[in-house]
C-alpha cells in the first residue's frame, strides 16, 4: 500500500506476498488494453533470476492461454491438472497445476497474477482465497496510482492550456496594439491638435484610450458583454478609419428581435481579432470607397454576426499575403483552442461572390451566447 509506481507494486506482490506462499513459481502479468495483450512484468521463481529481471519475458494474447482466458473472463480459475486443459501454454518448464487471478477492480482488470506447480492438485480454495484478496489490494492500489497519475496529466495539460491562451492573448494584443496603429492614431490626433481641431482631438483621443484600457483589461478576462464588444469594435473601426483617411464607411445594427443584447456575453477577443484582420487585409491595397454592414442577432444560445464587405476590387481574403494568412491562422488557433476547452462550438464562414459593382465578402461568425 505504500507503493508509488506500479513496477513497485507488482515486484512487491511477486517477492514479498507470493513467496511468502510457498510457491515456487509465480508471474505477474498486466493488461496492455490498446494491444489486447498480457505483459509479464513481475515474477518469483525460475523466470526472476535475478533483481527485478525477468527470464525471456513473453507477451500473451488476451483469450489464448489459461491465463488469457482469464484476463478475458474476469473469473479465477484453479486448473488441477494442465496436462488435460488443452488452453494450457507451456512457458520456461512444463508444470501441472496452475492457479490464475484477475487484478481487477470495479470491472476493469489490470492484469493477472499466474501461479504453477510441478505437482499435480496442488492448488487449493484457501490458496484462491488468498490470492484474490492480494490481488483485491493489489487493484485498488493500482488504480490509486492511475487515478492520481490521470489528476497530474489533466492539472498539467490545463497549465499548458491556459499558458497557450495567455500566449495567444498576448499575441492578440499585440496585434491590435501594433506600432502602425498606434502611431497612425496619434499622429492624427496630433495632426487635429495642430491644426486648432482640439474638439476633434479630444473625441478621437479618448476614444483611443477606452479602447487600449479595453484590449488591456480583456488580458484578464475570458468574456466580454456583448454591448460593450460592440461600443469597442465601433471605436476601433472609428480609429481605423482616420488612420486609413476615410477609405472606408462602416455601419454597425443590432437586428430586430434582439431584445435581449444587454444580458449577451461572448468570448472575449474573438470578434475584435477577427476585425483586425479583416480591416489590415482589406486596407492593404489602399483602395478607397469600401463598406462594412455589420450586423448583430441576439438568440438565446448564441450571437450571430454577419459582416458585408462591399469593395471595387477583392483579392482573396488570405490568397498570396502570407503575413495576413499567419494572422488569420492564429486567430483561428484562437477559435479552436476556446471549443476545445471551453466546448463553445464557435463557427464562422467566409465567402467571396463578384457583382455589377466590385465584389462582395460575407463573414458569418456564431458566437455562442454565455449569459
Amino acid at each position: 500500500m505504500g507503493k508509488v509506481n506500479e513496477e513497485d507494486i507488482l515486484w512487491d506482490l511477486a517477492k514479498n506476498c507470493i513467496a511468502k506462499l510457498g510457491f515456487v513459481d509465480c508471474v505477474v502479468y498486466l493488461v496492455d488494453h490498446e494491444n489486447n495483450l498480457l505483459v509479464q512484468k513481475a515474477a518469483y521463481g525460475p523466470k526472476n533470476p535475478k533483481d527485478r529481471k525477468l527470464y525471456k519475458p513473453v507477451e500473451i494474447n488476451i483469450g489464448d492461454g489459461i491465463t488469457g482466458h482469464v484476463a478475458q473472463s474476469g473469473q479465477a480459475e484453479i486448473i488441477k491438472d494442465t496436462s488435460k486443459d488443452i488452453r494450457y501454454i507451456e512457458d520456461d518448464a512444463l508444470r501441472l497445476s496452475e492457479i490464475c487471478v484477475p487484478i481487477s477492480y470495479e470491472g476493469t482488470i489490470y492484469g493477472v497474477i499466474d501461479c504453477e506447480h510441478p505437482q499435480a492438485n496442488f492448488f487449493t480454495d484457501h490458496h484462491l482465497k488468498m490470492l484474490s484478496a492480494i490481488a483485491s489490494i493489489c487493484a485498488i492500489k493500482m488504480k490509486s496510482i492511475r487515478d492520481n497519475l490521470a489528476l497530474m496529466e489533466e492539472k498539467d495539460r490545463l497549465l499548458e492550456i491556459k499558458e497557450e491562451m495567455l500566449e495567444l492573448k498576448l499575441k492578440t494584443l499585440n496585434s491590435q496594439l501594433n506600432p502602425h496603429f498606434v502611431f497612425n492614431s496619434l499622429n492624427s490626433i496630433q495632426y487635429f491638435i495642430t491644426t486648432e481641431k482640439k474638439k476633434l482631438a479630444l473625441e478621437y483621443l479618448s476614444t483611443f484610450s477606452k479602447l487600449v484600457r479595453f484590449y488591456l483589461n480583456q488580458l484578464e478576462r475570458d468574456t466580454v458583454s456583448l454591448r460593450e464588444e460592440i461600443e469597442m469594435l465601433n471605436a476601433f473601426l472609428k480609429l481605423q478609419k482616420l488612420r486609413y483617411d476615410g477609405s472606408f464607411n462602416y455601419g454597425v445594427t443590432i437586428l430586430e428581435g434582439s431584445d435581449k443584447v444587454d444580458e449577451a456575453t461572448i468570448p472575449s477577443l474573438v470578434v475584435q481579432t477577427l476585425f483586425e484582420n479583416v480591416i489590415e487585409r482589406s486596407m492593404s491595397k489602399q483602395q478607397k470607397n469600401q463598406l462594412f454592414n455589420i450586423d448583430f442577432k441576439v438568440l438565446d444560445n448564441s450571437v450571430i454576426m454577419k459582416v458585408q464587405h462591399k469593395s471595387p476590387n477583392m483579392d482573396s481574403f488570405t490568397e498570396n499575403h502570407p503575413e495576413h494568412r499567419e494572422s488569420i491562422l492564429q486567430w483561428e488557433d484562437q477559435i479552436n483552442l476556446l471549443n476545445s476547452i471551453k466546448n463553445y462550438t464557435i463557427a464562422y464562414t467566409i465567402t467571396e461572390v463578384p457583382d455589377e459593382k466590385g465584389h462582395l465578402r460575407n463573414i458569418i461568425l456564431k458566437l455562442p451566447n454565455l449569459i
